[in-house]
């Protein structure tokens, strides 16, 4: 069937061209390096569900998990606690955990990254997951419960995002937070920025009065939400830089 005539002025060549190229952008587009992340936790949890015995999988979280005992008890520092700050973030506590996660990896970070590109976007998430480590630390130094997920650095892209007031744009097809950052006064008054702090503060109050995350049965370390928070709040300016980097 043919095209329905339309009586108005045929787009130039070039209008065309932009036409048809968004024609041709998915309409969910993921940062690759936003990829490569869920990829990585993904395939962490499947290696452990499908290729670790109980015992292995047991050793694998005591190695990897960030355990506050292990700097305050009778342990000797070893490769793990300097690797373990890190490679919690990786690990989750069934599909459920790792599927919401995942999403909002997918929601924040992703216009993030396209901001950051991807060198400075991987450095963000290893401070903020670090950060999320510590702050959960000073709050249970002595805890011998093994902290894993990603919802530390996760929040940390949410702080990011408030700093940019939530502004969004297009770059190449790809959407990416816009605008300058906003200074702390300024983000601040913003009455986005704001109803979303209230939210988010709220949600973590609720997980830290007792309540878990759906599909999981043990507490909700909700003081690693908050570091990682802080940290991606407080601490944006320098992975920011001067002028943004564009991710390819």
């Amino acid at each position: 069937m043919s095209d329905p005539i339309i009586d108005e002025p045929r787009p130039s060549s070039e209008s065309e061209d932009e036409l048809a190229e968004q024609e041709r952008e998915p309409f969910f587009n993921l940062s690759g390096t936003i990829l490569f992340l869920i990829a990585a936790c993904v395939g962490v949890h499947l290696f452990r569900l499908y290729v670790l015995t109980p015992p292995e999988d047991m050793a694998f979280v005591l190695h990897t998990a960030f355990i506050p005992v292990r700097y305050t008890g009778p342990y000797v520092l070893d490769l793990y606690a300097f690797t373990s700050p890190i490679t919690y973030a990786f690990l989750h506590g069934g599909w459920t955990h790792l599927g919401v996660n995942m999403i909002w990896l997918a929601a924040f970070g992703s216009p993030l990254a396209y901001r950051l590109g991807a060198g400075r976007l991987l450095a963000f998430w290893v401070f903020t997951s670090l950060a999320a480590a510590l702050l959960h630390f000073l709050a249970h130094p002595d805890s011998a419960m093994p902290v894993i997920g990603a919802s530390g650095a996760i929040s940390g892209m949410m702080g990011a995002a408030s700093r940019f007031g939530f502004r969004m744009e297009r770059l190449n097809g790809r959407p990416a937070f816009a605008g300058r950052m906003l200074s702390i006064f300024e983000a601040f008054r913003s009455r986005a920025v704001l109803a979303f702090l209230a939210v988010w503060m709220i949600v973590n109050l609720v997980t830290g009065l007792g309540f878990v995350s759906p599909g999981m049965t043990n507490p909700v370390a909700w003081e690693a939400h908050i570091g990682g928070f802080l940290a991606g709040f407080f601490c944006l300016a320098p992975f920011v830089g001067r002028a943004p980097d564009r991710e390819s």
